[in-house]
């Protein structure tokens, strides 16, 4: 049964290897520190923290979220070690909360490995403090205790980690911000909330997440090709009531299955053999309409695929600090560090590291072929939005009436199963904008190619992108701009100004850049105030009020002072009002710039054009292999997509 803390209270911890599950209604930085019998840190290297996560017996999440979890291993714990505190924090800087009492209460439980909950913690009574201890794990002769803290601090990190007995606390602490503000830049972000108190259910634990961002609306926001165009800052609305649950995996018995997005439907549930998990089924999450199960159930298989992952590699760490330690203890004599015995014991320790791996990757390849079948199902039930190229449902693609809740951005992968490969789904409208990064990265797949070549790929995959932006939207709520200043994409853009979809001709030299950006700052200004001061029905008789997308090939080649300043407004501003950036660009171009341009880097979300592991998931923090969208060898489904946007066009009046 689990033990509800109060503030100062203390329990018993029943096991060694245990973890600590935070819980809180915005993303937050988790860290710990290990401290002496005199509850005294050494120095920066006795805490974990995002950008230095793990320390011998102890690892916590790489960057700020709204869940973390926390993994501990009391028995590898240096033996100086008498205290660990669990530190919460703020992320300074940006959109969110700047204190704890805005927010709903942060939740900590310790849980056995098993997942059964020891003890429960809520952080009642915060107000003004952006930094908290939120629990303590103490030695007390010979046996683990866990004690509620709750000590909140105004002052931030940096005073709770000068409390910690730490020198050069605010050095550490603004190390530890620029990790997590690094981190937050490469992370897909977790779904927004749109429920009405904003709750998600994680496989069966109520948690909260970060509020509506800007860009959304209510879910009873009515859109349609035939109703007036209002601005875009409204969002698209699926065709059922949403309620925005994270997934919860619904055993053998799915959800009704109405006929879903694109024709997918729900295959029926079938009966577990005993002992067996249930068959997977499509749709088999929360939602309301196939569209939205099927979207929950990716994102719990992306949570899935992560969270079992993590175990496996702590699982594999944990085995070889314990061989290290058994050998340590084994081969402290001197007289053991030769002949048999010495022999012995090295190959004990060896053989249990071997058990206990053995015995993690059998946990992990079921998971895994758990995973994998499902994905096998999911896969060709998957609507239009979520589809690869490759799927047979844009083969009767017919432009749709209401734009979907999301679309499918590529793939992604972990090197434990790299043919399992999850659909990288974001949510509609897009929070920020896209930058496809035509430079060197590193990655194995652009050694052999030349820097024309890359380029070349990197606006291919911008085209893919905007084709899938505009195929999932209604007919006259999407507009894709072009700027290409030295006409150098000509050949890759091609397939949209062949079919005649973009808004106008590709601007190309200086006039037409300015033209182009001129144009779309002036709808954002306008826009805002609009929608600032509620008087949305005051906009101009002529001005758009579709979605905007803006294609910026190679820049800054072609971009003044001016102009570079105008297109960080639009990064910063237009995602609100609908307008977004897909920038094609190789950020070492823009070195002249020098650090003036950073922000806009990070207000983007960096793809590629090639397989790259630069991505992180928003629980653990792994670092994803991103697989870019690929068309099939010789297919021809672009231009056939293309050709049915532009012909609805033809006949469409608004």
């Amino acid at each position: 049964m689990t033990a509800e803390l109060v503030r100062g209270q203390n329990h018993p911890l029943p096991h060694t290897r245990l973890e600590i599950r935070v819980s809180v209604g915005t993303p937050v930085i988790a860290g710990a520190t290990l401290a002496d019998d005199n509850g005294r840190v050494s120095g920066a290297g006795m805490v974990a923290h995002p950008g230095s996560p793990a320390l011998p017996g102890l690892e916590v999440s790489r960057q700020a979220a709204a869940d973390h979890r926390l993994a501990v291993d009391l028995g590898a714990l240096p033996e100086t070690v008498h205290r660990v505190a669990v530190l919460l924090a703020l992320p300074a800087g940006g959109d969110g909360p700047s204190r704890f009492g805005a927010v709903a209460p942060p939740y900590a439980a310790v849980t056995a490995l098993d997942g059964t909950e020891v003890v429960g913690y809520p952080l009642t009574g915060l107000d003004t403090e952006s930094a908290v201890v939120a629990l303590e794990l103490y030695r007390r002769q010979g046996a683990w205790k866990i004690r509620a803290v709750g000590q909140g601090y105004a002052g931030g990190l940096a005073a709770m980690l000068a409390d910690q007995g730490l020198d050069r606390a605010a050095e550490l602490a603004a190390t530890i911000q620029q990790a997590v503000a690094h981190g937050l830049t490469r992370s897909v972000a977790v779904p927004p909330p749109r429920s009405a108190d904003g709750d998600r259910a994680r496989h069966g634990t109520s948690l909260t997440a970060s509020g509506t961002p800007a860009g959304t609306a209510p879910a009873d926001t009515e859109a349609g090709p035939t109703a007036a165009p209002v601005p875009a800052h409204a969002g698209p609305v699926p065709s059922c009531p949403i309620s925005y649950a994270h997934p919860r995996r619904a055993g053998t018995v799915p959800p009704p299955a109405p006929e879903g997005a694109g024709g997918a439907q729900a295959r029926p549930a079938q009966q577990a053999q005993p002992g067996q998990p249930a068959p997977p089924v499509a749709g088999d999450a929360i939602g309301r309409c196939m569209e939205e199960r099927l979207y929950n159930q990716v994102w719990g298989m992306f949570e899935d695929l992560a969270r079992t992952t993590a175990a496996y590699r702590s699982a594999v760490d944990f085995a070889e600090s314990r061989m290290d330690q058994d050998l340590d203890r084994a081969l402290a004599d001197p007289r053991s560090r030769i002949g048999s015995s010495g022999d012995t014991a090295r190959a004990a320790a060896r053989a249990k590291r071997d058990e206990l791996t053995a015995r993690a990757r059998e946990a992990l390849d079921r998971d895994l072929a758990q995973l994998t079948a499902e994905s096998e199902v999911v896969e060709p039930a998957l609507p239009v939005a979520y589809a690869g190229w490759d799927h047979p449902a844009w083969h009767a693609y017919r432009v749709p009436r209401e734009a979907p809740m999301a679309l499918r951005l590529g793939d992604l992968r972990l090197p434990e199963r790299p043919e399992l490969r999850i659909p990288m789904l974001v949510r509609l409208p897009l929070e920020r904008g896209l930058w496809v990064d035509s430079g060197r990265s590193g990655s194995e797949a652009t050694v052999g190619m030349d820097d024309a070549e890359l380029r070349r790929l990197a606006v291919d995959t911008a085209v893919l992108h905007a084709t899938r932006l505009l195929a999932v939207h209604p007919v006259g709520r999407y507009a894709v701009h072009v700027i290409d200043p030295a006409g150098a994409a000509a050949a890759s853009l091609a397939p949209l100004t062949g079919a005649g979809v973009l808004a106008a001709p590709p601007a190309s030299g200086a006039q037409g850049v300015s033209d182009v950006l001129s144009h779309l700052t002036q709808r954002v200004e306008l826009v805002r105030m609009a929608v600032s001061g509620g008087a949305t029905d005051s906009l101009p008789p002529g001005l758009d009020t579709a979605g905007q997308l803006l294609i910026v090939n190679d820049f800054p080649h072609g971009f003044d002072d001016r102009a570079v300043t105008r297109l960080r407004y639009l990064a910063d501003e237009g995602p609100a009002v609908g307008v977004h950036l897909l920038l094609v660009a190789d950020r070492e171009d823009a070195g002249a710039y020098g650090p003036v341009l950073d922000p806009l880097w990070r207000s983007l979300l960096r793809l590629t054009p090639a397989p790259d592991d630069h991505l992180a998931d928003p629980w653990v923090g792994h670092a994803w292999t991103y697989e870019p969208p690929r068309l099939p060898t010789g297919s021809g489904i672009l231009r056939q997509v293309l050709s049915r946007v532009a012909g609805a066009r033809t006949q469409w009046r608004p």
